[in-house]
C-alpha cells in the first residue's frame, strides 16, 4: 500500500483538514449550486475582468443575498477569487465547472447517494443498504435500476459507464488477442461491453447474463444497432446459488461486476464459473482496485465509493483492495496468470485460469 502508510500533515494541516470534513456536506452543496445556477459559468465568461455580485444576481435572477452567501462560501473553497468586488474563477472552480470526472462524481454523489448517506450508521450496523428506501423497497439497487427516477438513473449510468468506457479500448485487444470466439458477459448491464466487442471482433458471439431489468435495456440498444445476431441474453439472479453458469464458453468476462458482491458471494460466483469452464477456459475480470491506483486521489475516490455500496447498493460490498479481491479469486480455485494495472483511468485486468 503505497499511499497511506505515513501521516504527511502537520498538526495545523490536520486540524484544517478536519474542518473541511466537518463542513463537507455544506461545501459540497455550495459547489453544486454554484455550478448548477450558472454562477460559475458567468464568472468564467467574464474572464480576467471579473463580475460583481450584483451583476451575477441580475443575470441569474437570484437575490443579491443568495448570490453573496454562495460566493463567500466559494471563496473559502478556492472556487472563486475576489478583487475590487469583482469575482474571477479559481482553479478549483474551473474543474468543478468543466472536468468530466468531477461532474460525473458530483452528480452521482448528489442524485444517487446524498439523502441515503444519512443512514450510514444504520447500514453498517445491519449490513443492509438502509438508504435505498428513498428510491424503493428493494433488497439491492440493482433490482430497481430500471425503475429509478430518470435523473437518478442518468447519473448512475453516467458514473458506471465513465470508468468502463475509458478502459474498454485498452481492454478489448487484451481480451481477444488469443482468438476468443464465445464469451459469457456476466453482469453485462446495458450491453456496453457486448456492443464494443461486436464492433471490435467480427467473429465473436457474446451472451449477456444479468437481471431481467438490465437485459431489457441492453436488448433494446443492441436491437437498435442491428447486433441481435451477435448477442444472446440470459436473464438470471446470480445471487441465487442454485443458478449454474452455462458451459461451452471459452471465456467468462466480468467488468465492474464483482465489486457488487460480498467476499462470500464473489467466491460463490467464481466457483460456479470454475465448474462451467473446461481446462482451457479462462475468467477475465476488470475491476478498479483502490490500492493499485496510479495516484493517491484515485485511491481516495474508490475508498469513498465503497460507502455507496454500503448505504445504497447492497450493504455488503465495496471497492476492494487487491489483497482482499485476489484472495477471493484464489479461494475459488483460480490462479491469476496475467495482471495488468492502469487500464484506462482506474482499472486492473486479471486473467484467471484453473
Amino acid at each position: 500500500m503505497k499511499f497511506f502508510s505515513k501521516d504527511k500533515k502537520s498538526a495545523f494541516q490536520a486540524k484544517e483538514a478536519a474542518q473541511w470534513i466537518a463542513f463537507g456536506p455544506v461545501i459540497f452543496q455550495v459547489a453544486r449550486v454554484l455550478r448548477n445556477t450558472g454562477i460559475l459559468k458567468l464568472i468564467e465568461e467574464a474572464g480576467a475582468a471579473g463580475i460583481t455580485n450584483e451583476a451575477l444576481a441580475e443575470k441569474t435572477k437570484l437575490s443579491v443575498y443568495g448570490v453573496r452567501v454562495l460566493l463567500e462560501s466559494g471563496l473559502g473553497l478556492g472556487l472563486v477569487l475576489v478583487n475590487d468586488k469583482k469575482y474571477t474563477l479559481g482553479k478549483t472552480g474551473h474543474f468543478i465547472l468543466n472536468d468530466p470526472l468531477t461532474i460525473t462524481n458530483m452528480d452521482f454523489t448528489h442524485d444517487v447517494n446524498y439523502q441515503g448517506f444519512f443512514h450510514l450508521d444504520e447500514s453498517i450496523e445491519k449490513g443492509k443498504p438502509a438508504g435505498l428506501k428513498y428510491f424503493g423497497d428493494w433488497n439491492t439497487i440493482y433490482e430497481g435500476l430500471s425503475k429509478l427516477p430518470p435523473h437518478v438513473q442518468k447519473s448512475w449510468f453516467n458514473f458506471d459507464h465513465f470508468f468502463s468506457d475509458d478502459a474498454f479500448p485498452v481492454a478489448l485487444p487484451m481480451v481477444y488477442k488469443d482468438g476468443v470466439k464465445k464469451i459469457l458477459d456476466i453482469g453485462g448491464n446495458t450491453g456496453k461491453w457486448a456492443i464494443a466487442s461486436s464492433k471490435f471482433s467480427p467473429d465473436v458471439h457474446i451472451t449477456i447474463m444479468d437481471l431481467p431489468g438490465q437485459l431489457d435495456m441492453a436488448r433494446q440498444k443492441i436491437e437498435e444497432l442491428g447486433l441481435q445476431d451477435r448477442v444472446s441474453f440470459l436473464p438470471v439472479n446470480i445471487l441465487d446459488e442454485q443458478v449454474k453458469i452455462p458451459t461451452g464458453f471459452d471465456t467468462i468476462w466480468m467488468s465492474q461486476f464483482l465489486d457488487c458482491f460480498s467476499e462470500a458471494e464473489i467466491v460463490s460466483i467464481l466457483k460456479r464459473c470454475y465448474n462451467a469452464l473446461d481446462e482451457n477456459g479462462q475468467v477475465i475480470i476488470m475491476e478498479p482496485l483502490w490500492d493499485r491506483q496510479k495516484f493517491e486521489v484515485g485511491a481516495f475516490c474508490l475508498q469513498q465509493l465503497s460507502v455507496y455500496f454500503t448505504v445504497m447498493a447492497n450493504g455488503n460490498s465495496q471497492m476492494y483492495s487487491s489483497e482482499t479481491f485476489i484472495a477471493c479469486i484464489e479461494k475459488a480455485g483460480f490462479k491469476i496468470v496475467e495482471q495488468t494495472d492502469n487500464v484506462g483511468l482506474s482499472q486492473t485486468l486479471l486473467k484467471c485460469k484453473k
